[in-house]
């Protein structure tokens, strides 16, 4: 009776370690076949190229080919929803990024949770946004005073409450939340005018039909150094490599800082054996000079992280936007 007993429990505990022990070998030899990142936005954008640059990189240290699919549409949430409803095998990823941080919140009825249907992989990088404004908007530092333009600017939107007219690439984008959160931390006023991306906005920035963007850097850096529209700060903690003269916004306003950012996310479900090989081969990738650099021309900076680490990441940028855009009253276009 006592070896009939011992038998059965050897059964169970077997019967136990048999899927385990299936799924670590699964994950061991993952990936067998081409992984498919799903690309929010259209192809082209600073967003897009990150995705191109990484899959070029982790595809060796995977031994398979990183198929970047460009699905658009939705603020970036027809993408989201996709890779939210895939089979989580590790086959379909999303890069994701602060826009998706942002929808959590400014989004009411979609049909999947950011916070929840969309596991941490690995952060790729984070990018300040340059505050530029048309040199002939009054509020402008010259000489010496560079350093007190933000200041300068805060003051001037003080005495002339709702005349700024701050553009951005749509309603709830990056650029749009940012220059909200400069309203709420600076006390100021700075009317809202959506475009339809910042391209545009830009175009009516330099012709002065509106007086400030916070831009992202690749689409404001050639006209800075041009000297066709003025940077008056960036919007990480940090100044930037590529423009050390111009301060950053939070040397003024303390505790300011808005960032882009971009990493890898996957199905809820996805083993963490397969989460954690990705984020190996994600790291390892990221430490290469070459794509730092590369990077750095959009005046990215690299950002690696466990998975643990993204996702505590994730939720802060979830809470902090979520704020910012009850307090302004933002709604979707």
């Amino acid at each position: 009776m006592q070896l009939a007993r011992r038998r059965v429990v050897q059964l169970a505990a077997a019967a136990a370690i048999g899927p385990a022990a299936a799924r670590l070998a699964w994950a061991q030899a993952y990936p067998t076949r081409p992984i498919h990142l799903v690309v929010p936005v259209p192809p082209a954008g600073t967003f897009d190229i990150v995705a191109r640059l990484l899959a070029n990189a982790v595809t060796p240290q995977l031994h398979q080919q990183i198929v970047v699919e460009n699905r658009a549409g939705a603020g970036t949430n027809l993408g989201t929803g996709i890779v939210a409803r895939a089979t989580p095998d590790g086959y379909t990823l999303l890069l994701a990024g602060s826009p998706g941080a942002i929808n959590a919140t400014l989004y009411q009825h979609l049909d999947f949770s950011f916070a929840h249907d969309i596991a941490p992989v690995a952060s790729i990088e984070r990018a300040p946004l340059i505050m530029v404004v048309n040199p002939s908007l009054p509020a402008k530092a010259v000489g010496d005073r560079r350093g007190l333009t933000v200041g300068l600017f805060i003051d001037y939107a003080r005495q002339n409450p709702g005349t700024i007219n701050m553009g951005s690439g749509g309603a709830g984008s990056t650029g749009h939340v940012a220059g909200e959160l400069f309203n709420m931390m600076a006390g100021i006023t700075m009317a809202h005018v959506p475009y339809r991306g910042e391209a545009p906005a830009i175009t009516d920035l330099l012709a002065g039909q509106i007086q400030v963007v916070f831009s992202t850097p690749g689409s404001a850096i050639s006209y800075v150094k041009a000297g066709t529209l003025l940077a008056l700060g960036v919007t990480s903690l940090k100044r930037m490599d590529v423009l050390p003269q111009v301060p950053a916004i939070g040397e003024f306003l303390p505790g300011y800082e808005a960032v882009s950012w971009a990493g890898v996310g996957a199905p809820a479900k996805t083993p963490p054996e397969i989460i954690e090989k990705l984020n190996g081969a994600i790291n390892a990738a990221l430490a290469d000079p070459q794509l730092k650099s590369r990077l750095a021309e959009f005046g990215a900076v690299v950002m690696t992280s466990t998975p643990g680490e993204f996702g505590n990441f994730i939720g802060a940028e979830i809470e902090k936007w979520g704020k910012v855009i009850k307090f302004a009253n933002i709604k979707p276009e």
